[in-house]
């Protein structure tokens, strides 16, 4: 396995900067953030462009990586590619189609990103509106040779995102029906261990049962404040007490989540996704964070 980042935590630096402490501090990829230049996205850890998909020169970004020693290990965008708004979800997907394009020039097998969801709406009513949406852009990147990653956040971190989240792939249940049906191989997930820990799910469990369809690794990790869910119970579906963490900060054990990826013969990034409050604001405490991160993953990635 390679130990990466997610370029996302480092909105205001460049590709070459980021890629150049990512090196020095001995990470081995990078994820890098893909949203549309233009911005627009207001969320957390969103709307960050590293690679303007639009305008790039892969030769440039290709030998920028390999001067410091470093391998893309996806091109990241999440947006909600079912947003119920008709003209945010095309843009989301037509942007998405350019991305993989981007991932194809650049030789980068592997695209990450949301399947998204309508959250007014049904589990089974957006189902229907998955089986029209994303066989057409899963079949676009077959066709260039990018398998599609899906990340298992349910999105449901604030009240705009209530009741539903924004993300319907938050479950293996919706995992088996997914590819129920999208059957076709390049179609997986880009796993993430801490969205399963607050929804009591047994990640291990996950691991083995999908294996074949783990594409890519997310190490984020989840700290459960008992207190906030004393007060608000699981009705409130996280809100109040599920904490994004650093990995080693919060309840994922990653030398068994590790183990569970090596028996089933992952052999790709674990890229560490930082959205950790305690350590944001100022870059040299994210450094610090990545940092923590990396200590607590780098002897169990070999």
């Amino acid at each position: 396995m390679k130990l990466g980042l997610l370029t996302a935590a480092f909105p205001n630096l460049g590709l070459e900067e980021i890629a150049r402490w990512a090196h020095e501090s001995g990470f081995e990829a990078l994820e890098i953030a893909c949203w549309p230049s233009s911005g627009g996205e207001g969320r957390r850890y969103a709307g960050v462009c590293h690679v303007d998909v639009e305008n790039f020169d892969p030769k440039s970004v290709r030998r920028l990586l390999s001067r410091f020693n470093l391998e893309i290990s996806s091109l990241a965008y999440y947006p909600n590619n079912l947003d119920p708004d008709a003209e945010a979800r095309q843009a989301a997907n037509d942007h998405l189609r350019r991305v993989i394009e981007a991932a194809q020039r650049l030789e980068v097998g592997i695209v990450g990103t949301f399947v998204g969801r309508d959250q007014h709406r049904s589990v089974s009513e957006n189902l229907k509106q998955f089986q029209l949406v994303w066989p057409p852009i899963v079949r676009f990147a077959r066709e260039r040779d990018v398998r599609i990653a899906i990340e298992n956040c349910p999105m449901i971190f604030s009240e705009d995102e209530w009741p539903g989240g924004r993300n319907l792939a938050y479950s293996p249940a919706m995992w088996r029906r997914m590819f129920e049906i999208i059957p076709d191989e390049n179609f997986g997930l880009n796993f993430d261990p801490s969205h399963l820990v607050w929804q009591f799910i047994d990640y291990t469990r996950a691991v083995r049962e999908f294996g074949p369809r783990i594409f890519h690794v997310h190490a984020k990790d989840m700290e459960v404040d008992r207190d906030g869910l004393y007060e608000q119970g699981v009705m409130s579906l996280g809100k109040g007490w599920q904490v994004p963490r650093l990995p080693g900060l919060g309840e994922v054990r990653w030398d068994r989540f590790l183990s569970a990826l090596y028996a089933i013969g992952y052999d790709w990034v674990v890229s560490i996704e930082h959205e950790d409050r305690r350590f944001e604001g100022e870059i040299e405490l994210v450094k610090r964070g990545f940092l923590l991160a990396r200590d607590n993953l780098r002897p169990l990635i070999v």
